[in-house]
């Protein structure tokens, strides 16, 4: 081959290649142009014409520079999409809040009026009286729900905000007649007081009834709802700081019930099932009340008070209340318990050569029960009161009943004998003694007869 022939061949060969060579860079950018073309808003792709280099790092600088273009542009839109959302949102939120104002204010305006004339009862006209009975424990939906019921009321929800507000809500159980054009001021007192209650019951506690008794008594007559709470505060000193007499009595812990020889006898109004502190209250305060009264009594040139004759003698008003409460169950009658409270006076004071160191009566053997009868089966057949003077010395630690006024005076004043026994007859014929054989000569002719 020819020097000019070669020569040649290669010049073709360098042709060839150069071409190729043109080839892939207008690929390349081709696929380049693509690429960018994603990123980019559909518009003419231009070539940049300062591009010198055909290398991969020129190429990515471009693509970097174009998607960072393309996503500030993308960003501008949504930021605009947003706010626009913001101010179409914010329109549509100010229309439903000025509506829901205007429904607010139109329903709380209806609310306010219609309560408003229920509160001062302006729409219930009339003197018509209706009567209702509030159950045991009342709260305030029980007696709002009550006075809906029986159209004393037309707005629930606004009384009871009104017995919120005014703290009225301690409302007794009881029937109460209820006029229908109270308003709700007049309605919460009247339901707050039992004095306006028309279920009342008159009780009467005979003289010499113990406490267990009396709690029966109560209990039957319908005045007395949870007996056994009411045994309990008998037994306390819840009174004491409102009752000087029970405050001065020193040996609580051995007594079965603290409050008895205090819970006077007498006819009482009480509530239905009332609350048992009530009952109590009225019969402490009824005792308070008969012991500081000026009476006639024998012996004395003008009226006198109880407290003034204990201050007189040589006892304690409990002391004296104990003694009471023997006569008024040992006595056949009136006359009869002077002549017993002469027989105790000499027997505490007598010593054991007259035979008498104890009193010995059958009246405090069961104490706090009436009989061996009465004993409950739970307790057993041996039983043993502390309060049983056969075997102990003196007065019993405290009464064992409630004693009525003759008793209570005939322990302040008894007749002056010198008797030291006493027994009664089937038919309460008294007999009295001054000696252990006198005694079992009644005993044996007049009692065992």
């Amino acid at each position: 081959m020819s020097l000019d022939n070669l020569h040649n061949e290669n010049e073709n060969n360098l042709t060839e290649v150069e071409e190729r060579r043109r080839q892939k860079i207008a690929s390349f950018q081709l696929k380049i142009a693509d690429e960018a073309d994603i990123l980019k808003e559909p518009q003419e792709i231009e070539e940049d014409k300062d591009l010198s280099s055909y290398s991969g790092e020129d190429v990515r600088e471009q693509i970097e520079r174009n998607s960072k273009q393309a996503l500030r542009k993308l960003n501008r839109e949504e930021k605009r999409e947003r706010k626009a959302r913001s101010r179409h949102n914010r329109r549509i939120f100010r229309f439903m809040w000025i509506i829901t104002v205007v429904i607010i204010g139109c329903t709380a305006g209806l609310f306010i009026n219609t309560g408003i004339n229920d509160m001062l009862a302006i729409n219930r006209k009339g003197e018509d009286t209706v009567v209702i009975e509030i159950p045991e424990n009342p709260d305030l939906d029980s007696v709002t729900n009550l006075l809906v019921k029986n159209e004393i009321i037309n707005e629930p929800t606004y009384f009871k905000l009104f017995a919120e507000l005014t703290k009225s809500k301690d409302f007794h159980q009881g029937k109460f007649e209820i006029k229908k054009n109270m308003d709700y001021e007049a309605l919460v007192n009247y339901l707050c007081s039992n004095s306006n209650r028309t279920d009342v019951v008159s009780v009467t506690i005979t003289e010499g009834e113990n406490v267990l008794e009396i709690a029966e008594t109560l209990k039957e007559n319908g005045a007395l709802g949870d007996k056994d709470a009411f045994l309990e505060l008998c037994k306390s000193d819840k009174f004491d700081e409102d009752f000087d007499f029970l405050a001065s009595i020193t040996n609580t812990s051995d007594r079965y019930y603290k409050l008895e020889g205090y819970l006077y006898p007498d006819t009482y109004q009480f509530y239905a099932n009332d609350d048992p502190v009530s009952i109590i209250y009225k019969f402490l305060n009824n005792y308070e009340t008969k012991i500081n009264e000026k009476r006639e009594v024998s012996g004395y040139d003008k009226k006198t008070k109880i407290v003034n004759m204990v201050k007189d003698s040589d006892y304690s008003l409990d002391e004296i209340m104990i003694i009471a409460s023997i006569i008024q169950a040992e006595a056949a009658d009136v006359d009869d318990m002077y002549y017993i409270s002469s027989i105790l006076h000499n027997r505490l004071d007598a010593d054991s050569s007259e035979g008498v160191s104890n009193l010995g009566l059958d009246s405090t053997k069961y104490y706090p029960y009436r009989t061996a009868d009465d004993v409950p089966d739970g307790i057993g057949n041996g039983y043993v009161s502390n309060y049983d003077t056969y075997d102990s010395e003196g007065l019993p630690a405290g009464a064992i009943c409630n004693p009525g006024m003759d008793a209570i005076i005939a322990a302040l004043n008894p007749n002056s004998t010198n008797y030291l026994f006493f027994c009664h007859d089937s038919d309460g014929n008294p007999y009295y003694a001054s000696t252990i054989w006198g005694h079992q000569y009644n005993l044996e002719y007049y009692v065992n007869d």
